[in-house]
């Protein structure tokens, strides 16, 4: 009967070069982590996970074909046993809450020190939670606030783009009234002096992207 430990099989999915390899050395150098697949994309990681049904994924938020929440809600619906950590640069708070309402079970900043992503790692890997304390604020800074609806977030996408409330109704198939009443509880919402300050509220929240 073998000794050996048992292995906490990881896939990584980053479309960053530098940042697989540096995430390989990582698992490499823990005895019971074992990097079983690397995708780049997307699409990529579903079928990876398909193929080799890793214990962790660490999922990038940011992928060159769909976001990585898409990529977790489309596994997680196949299997809703996955258990798959959000590792990135971004630490929005509107971000880090879509990732953890799609069925991340934890949201890791790519400039945490790899002591820290093992730890997370054999947490999830126990069914744990892992959300690192400044990420935690982040969420907090902000719990209770109304968010934004959906229709409200297409209105600040489309101010980011610059567009006039004109030209906003016009693509959005709505009177420019609508559009003023949109604008007006964005701002509300986020506590903008004006647009300018609304749009980089949105962007340094995760809100909207550009």
């Amino acid at each position: 009967m073998s000794n050996e430990p048992v292995r906490i099989r990881v896939l990584c999915v980053d479309d960053h070069p530098l940042m697989r390899e540096g995430i390989a050395a990582v698992v490499r150098n823990e005895p019971d982590l074992m990097l079983v697949a690397e995708a780049t994309t997307g699409r990529e990681a579903i079928a990876a996970f398909r193929a080799h049904r890793p214990d962790i994924t660490l999922m990038d938020l940011r992928l060159p074909d769909i976001s990585g929440i898409d990529v977790v809600r489309e596994i997680r619906a196949d299997f809703p046993d996955a258990r798959i950590v959000m590792l990135t640069t971004f630490d929005g708070d509107a971000e880090i809450q879509r990732s953890l309402e799609a069925g991340a079970q934890g949201y890791m900043l790519k400039n945490m020190p790899p002591k820290e992503l093992v730890e997370m790692v054999r947490k999830v890997h126990q069914g744990r939670r892992y959300v690192p304390k400044e990420v935690a604020a982040q969420l907090a800074e902000h719990l209770g606030e109304e968010a934004l609806s959906k229709r409200e977030i297409e209105v600040l996408e489309k101010i980011a783009d610059g567009n006039r409330n004109s030209d906003i109704a016009a693509l959005l198939f709505i009177s420019e009234e609508t559009v003023k009443g949109h604008v007006k509880h964005v701002m509300e919402k986020l506590g903008a002096s004006d647009r300018t300050a609304a749009v980089s509220i949105g962007l340094r929240r995760g809100i909207i992207r550009l």
